[in-house]
């Protein structure tokens, strides 16, 4: 069976990303490509990497007919998101890649994103997308929110410590090193090659970037009290990747073997050897999360290192990943490319 997608905000990083993956998709076939400001234009002209595919036309939203689409992606902008989601058939499956339906609580979203919740039905149906921790879920959801993909990364260096009891709770640190994609394609000064290369800055310090809202949300469920973690992103001059190194407080070989009873049978969680740190380079332009554990010189204290393609495992490979849940056909389908390297 084949179904057919509509993708939201085509003309967009993530967009991109999501038709690179869909090409080699089994059995999903992409039937429209919305993007407002550059409706008329053929997808080659925007992405000329996208050349080889045969793809529809770009067409402003309200000309799609959203009777012949089985699931619509939506990479649109914060806010923008909301707006045009709650305008969709009801019976629509949706895999939305913004923040707008990440905080279950209407009032933690106008903390972090500055303005009130435009479609609060639909926050109250949407499942959280990091899909090795809501698998069940997301099966019978109809509306799937991907997470943000710094969010992702720390969640997969602590999600199963904090499940298990191993680390201290009230000593948790991240220092995330984060690409130049994950702000998006919009021109800005700071992301001027000439502003940003040969250099690295630390930004939204004292936790104030807006994925703090979703690691507080997440971490306080699986503890049953609340966690607040310190957590600083740093912007590299590199386009894809993102490397969390994660402070903790426990035993390095109990959480080691934590993460290896956790991530056993996952087809995209790498655990390294002990001791091993992994790299934004070996993750690459994949769906591969890579996780090293190594003890810290000062006893009971331990280092845990995440790389992920921001991307792909932290946008549009989830969001594939969480399609074919919703579809009904299996988890890896599309995803299992290895990453390119160099």
């Amino acid at each position: 069976m084949t179904h057919s997608v509509a993708i939201l905000g085509a003309s967009g990083y993530t967009g991109a990303e999501l038709i690179r993956l869909i090409s080699q998709h089994p059995s999903i076939e992409i039937a429209a490509l919305g993007a407002e400001r550059k409706a008329g234009m053929e997808m080659a002209d925007v992405f000329p990497h996208l050349r080889h595919l045969s793809l529809p036309t770009l067409c402003k939203i309200d000309e799609i007919d959203f009777s012949k689409i089985d699931l619509c992606f939506c990479a649109l902008p914060h806010k923008t998101s909301q707006e045009v989601i709650a305008k969709l058939p009801a019976d629509l499956k949706i895999v939305d890649l913004s923040a707008d339906f990440r905080l279950r609580d209407p009032d933690a979203y106008q903390q972090w994103y500055g303005n009130p919740h435009a479609a609060l039905s639909q926050q109250e149906e949407a499942v959280y997308g990091l899909t090795e921790f809501y698998r069940d879920q997301i099966k019978d959801a109809r509306l799937v929110a991907g997470t943000g993909c710094n969010a992702a990364t720390g969640q997969f260096a602590l999600r199963p410590l904090i499940s298990a009891g191993v680390i201290d709770l009230d000593e948790i640190i991240i220092d995330m090193k984060c690409a130049v994609s994950g702000a998006g394609r919009a021109l800005k000064e700071n992301l001027l090659h000439a502003e940003l290369s040969e250099g690295c800055n630390a930004y939204a310090i004292g936790g104030t970037h807006r994925h703090q809202g979703e690691f507080e949300q997440e971490f306080s469920a699986l503890a049953g009290r609340p966690v607040q973690i310190q957590f600083t992103p740093h912007l590299i001059p590199a386009n894809r990747g993102i490397l969390a190194t994660t402070y903790v407080k426990g035993d390095a070989e109990a959480i080691y073997q934590t993460f290896a009873k956790a991530y056993a049978d996952e087809p995209f969680v790498e655990l390294l050897p002990f001791g091993q740190a992994p790299s934004t380079h070996h993750v690459r332009g994949s769906n591969f999360v890579h996780i090293g554990v190594t003890a810290d010189r000062i006893s009971g204290r331990a280092i845990v290192i995440a790389a992920l393609d921001n991307l792909t495992k932290g946008s549009s490979g989830q969001a594939l990943q969480n399609a074919n849940l919703m579809l009904g056909e299996q988890e890896t389908a599309g995803l299992m490319m290895a990453p390119l390297f160099p």
